[in-house]
């Protein structure tokens, strides 16, 4: 490792399919669902086309405070509560405050409270709306509470890239720390967009899957019945520090984060370029960072969402990137068993990669029957796929609408 090497000290996470990083990656290897029929009212009134999403496991109310769920987006609810589990996994460490950098990812924002103020507004007038409602509804909100809550003075960032936020958050973190401006960054993604308006959003451009006599088999990536991507929400975060700071201190070290790479296909609003080539360029930028050749990955953790067109896509461009060096790479898509996380998705699947890389396991992809033929790289079917002992490196990719793409790569570091 380089002097400046960027290691993961810290885990926190709260998915559909657990409230931790253990109990989701424990879930996620026991074949579980985290997608079901949802019980809103709002899913009959409004005579939703889908009716069912990846809702958390454990409610952030269960976790936080009344008067922080009440002063706080869902979106800033999740990140809180994953945060703190990542700070206090990476042993809660001194840090100066100046050095220290919070930087969530989110594709959406506070979504729930801006529309929950308008109609607030429309019904109420304005003297009911909620005094801390713009506060609460940006995007920045996540970021800038964990922020006040851990001291950090380096700087509260928020990128959002739709999809490939979180993943960004992280490369971001990298990139401080490589350079110098920090030492610490809490870093991840988060997204609370279960809400009537993106299900009718999302269903009008016939991106949502409509399995709704079987919800938990409906996130179906590289299979040909495939029919769109199901809804979730949550949160991951991981604490980065420089390698010489987290050694320093005694740190147990999860992974290395050895590259990252950021593209942009300039192609579509919404639909990749089919070829994959701006998909691509990011893994590739992601192995020249990290000093790697394709050889080099024994696992990647794909977007993958379980759409028509952006699994061949996505596949097209693994191959482009990896060449017949992808014929001996598992491929894992965990959103088979999560649901679509949106900007939290890419942090998300970042714990889940640096779990692989531990424990030696690429998690099986879920609901696959018949397997598309169009795609052309080794996804991990059936059982889980063992990993090889030795150092070993894993890519997680993300990208999203805009034509947002980002690779990660993570080494193991014993």
């Amino acid at each position: 490792m380089s002097a400046r090497s960027v290691v993961v000290t810290g885990m926190g996470a709260t998915t559909p399919l657990g409230g931790t990083v253990a109990s989701t990656w424990e879930a996620l290897l026991a074949g579980q669902s985290g997608i079901h029929t949802l019980t809103h009212d709002w899913v009959t009134k409004y005579e939703l086309p889908v009716r069912f999403g990846a809702e958390l496991a454990v409610p952030a109310a269960e976790v936080l405070k009344k008067v922080e769920t009440k002063r706080m987006d869902p979106s800033a609810q999740y990140a809180m509560v994953a945060s703190r589990q990542a700070w206090q996994d990476a042993g809660a460490p001194e840090v100066e405050p100046e050095r220290l950098v919070v930087a969530i990812g989110t594709g959406i924002g506070g979504f729930t409270t801006t529309l929950n103020a308008w109609d607030t507004l429309r019904e109420k007038g304005p003297r009911r709306v909620y005094p801390l409602s713009v506060p609460m509804l940006m995007p920045s909100s996540p970021a800038g509470n964990v922020s006040i809550e851990l001291g950090a003075r380096g700087g509260a960032r928020t990128p959002v890239s739709a999809c490939a936020s979180g993943a960004e958050a992280m490369a971001l973190g990298m990139d401080l720390i490589q350079s110098g401006r920090a030492d610490v960054v809490v870093a991840g993604g988060t997204e609370a967009a279960i809400h009537p308006l993106t299900f009718a959003g999302f269903s009008a451009m016939q991106a949502l899957s409509t399995r709704n006599d079987d919800p938990a088999t409906a996130s179906r990536p590289y299979d040909t019945s495939r029919d769109g991507f199901v809804m979730g929400e949550g949160a991951a975060i991981v604490v980065l520090e420089s390698e010489e700071h987290a050694k320093a201190r005694g740190a147990t070290i999860y992974a290395e984060l050895a590259g990252a790479g950021i593209s942009s296909d300039a192609h579509n609003i919404v639909a990749p370029e089919p070829e994959g080539a701006g998909a691509s360029r990011a893994m590739t930028l992601a192995l020249e960072q990290a000093g790697m050749s394709t050889t080099d990955i024994s696992h990647i953790n794909a977007h993958a969402t379980s759409t028509p067109v952006g699994d061949v896509a996505e596949s097209n461009a693994i191959r482009a990137a990896f060449g017949s060096d992808a014929d001996g790479i598992p491929v894992s898509a965990t959103k088979s068993q999560t649901g679509h996380l949106l900007g939290a998705a890419g942090a998300v699947e970042a714990l889940l990669t640096i779990m692989a890389i531990r424990d030696r396991i690429a998690p099986a992809v879920r609901h696959i029957t018949d397997f598309d033929p169009a795609v052309t790289i080794d996804v991990v079917r059936g059982e889980h796929r063992t990993l090889p002992e030795g150092p070993i490196a894993a890519m997680d990719n993300s990208f999203g609408f805009g034509g947002a793409n980002v690779a990660l790569i993570f080494r193991s570091v014993a």
